[in-house]
């Protein structure tokens, strides 16, 4: 028999950032968009880190990721994000957030919380492309999620550490008003290597003014972090 075939309506598709509100969380400084990346865009980030972060004789990183030889890193570098989003709670949480400029991958800046209802503290780190480098964009990406984390979350204290011959992110640190707190320790490459220990509370953070942010999404995602009320 003839005629037309209609096709019953498809069920409305639901958005990835109805089933998972991080992908609909944007933090936009002065220059910068800050956003958690799709699979398609973890790709890109993996080119902008195999084109280089650090010159071959440094390793700024307390894990000697990026010196993984290639197929490993590819492969261990989309295993860190996706292990990252499976293993997502609120009592231990961490937002690996692309940096774009002028929508083109920079970089990478993660913030993150243990049991944050109970501590409200956070800490971050961070790699940004050597052809970016220089510019104060890794300044303002941390003031980023600074901000995301007092003025967002409600957090009171934000801590980080780098090497103590990591002279960038130390100046990043001290210029944004971090305290040093204490001396660490690391062993990326199997030596141990002296870090300096950073902390700042929230009222260091409201102690002078900071740059202008808008953070789009926040309400749909706070019960994620364990910030809810």
């Amino acid at each position: 028999m003839g005629g037309v075939y209609r096709r019953a309506p498809m069920p409305a598709v639901t958005a990835l950032a109805d089933a998972w509100p991080l992908f609909g969380l944007r933090l936009r400084s002065e220059h910068l968009v800050l956003r958690l990346p799709t699979d398609d865009e973890i790709l890109e980030l993996i080119d902008l880190a195999k084109a280089g972060i650090h010159p071959p004789d440094e390793m700024p990183f307390g894990v000697a990721w990026s010196t993984i030889p290639s197929p490993a890193f590819e492969r261990q570098f989309l295993q860190h994000h996706w292990s990252i989003r499976g293993a997502w709670s609120p009592e231990h949480w961490v937002l690996n957030l692309m940096t774009e400029l002028d929508g083109v991958p920079i970089g990478s800046q993660s913030v993150r919380g243990t049991e944050f209802a109970i501590h409200r503290t956070v800490d971050t780190g961070s790699w940004l492309g050597r052809a970016y480098q220089g510019r104060g964009l890794g300044k303002e990406m941390r003031a980023a999620v600074l901000g995301f984390a007092f003025d967002g979350l409600g957090a009171r204290a934000a801590e980080t550490s780098a090497f103590l011959d990591n002279a960038g992110s130390n100046g990043v640190s001290r210029s944004l008003g971090y305290v040093e707190n204490g001396i660490g320790s690391l062993a990326p490459e199997g030596v141990a290597r002296p870090t300096q220990k950073f902390r700042m509370t929230v009222e260091g953070w409201r102690a002078r003014p900071r740059p202008a942010l808008t953070v789009e999404g926040l309400d749909a995602c706070l019960e994620l972090f364990g910030a809810a009320g």
